[in-house]
């Protein structure tokens, strides 16, 4: 049966269980940043989201508290080639190279982290992501944050729930193109791949 929906009808939004604040095992954790690149993040990229750069602070702070615990960390980088089919349906962007290629300053990877260049929307499709994190650093927690959360975000977290990852997900890490993306990729987190999503100011501690 085909469900219609008339014009500016509400939809109701299923509740999103917001954990007040989680510690999680340093040795057992990894964080990964989910294209954070200038095409998707800074003033005049191809295709900014426009709460991508308020979420840069709280993704810093993330970063620091990591770090500091030793808690591995890993960046997705949207890579693409000339005829990539993926700027069929979106306009080009993060053409490898170039500025808008390049993950922001404001969150440069280290020299210890993973970065891992990516072609499509999931993290773990086609790139090393995986083998380190369960074959190298026997990681059994990620907290993932970046944009954009209803594509790469949820894409690279379904990924890892279906591949038994506990994954936690603070609220104020991650950026939509609208608030119903933002919900439904929330939504799916908590609910579909049994993940925590951390409210909005809280924090995710390394114990």
């Amino acid at each position: 049966m085909a469900l219609t929906f008339a014009p500016g009808e509400m939809v109701a939004l299923p509740e999103i269980p917001l954990a007040p604040e989680v510690a999680l095992h340093a040795a057992e954790s990894a964080v990964i940043v989910v294209d954070m690149q200038n095409d998707f993040v800074t003033s005049g990229g191809r295709l900014v989201v426009p709460d991508a750069q308020a979420t840069v602070p709280a993704i810093a702070a993330l970063l620091a508290r990591a770090r500091a615990a030793n808690v591995h960390v890993a960046y997705t980088q949207d890579t693409h080639l000339e005829g990539d089919k993926e700027w069929a349906i979106w306009p080009e962007h993060c053409r490898r190279g170039t500025w808008g290629w390049e993950i922001i300053n404001e969150l440069a990877p280290h020299a210890d982290d993973l970065v891992v260049q990516k072609c499509r929307y999931d993290g773990f499709y086609d790139t090393a992501l995986d083998h380190y994190l369960s074959r190298v650093w026997n990681v059994k927690h990620l907290v993932i944050v970046g944009t954009i959360a209803s594509i790469c975000v949820l894409h690279t977290a379904a990924s890892a729930g279906l591949r038994w990852f506990h994954v936690v997900t603070p609220a104020d890490g991650v950026s939509a193109l609208n608030d119903f993306d933002q919900a439904l990729a929330l939504r799916q987190i908590s609910w579909l791949y049994a993940g925590q999503v951390v409210r909005q100011g809280a924090d995710v501690k390394f114990v």
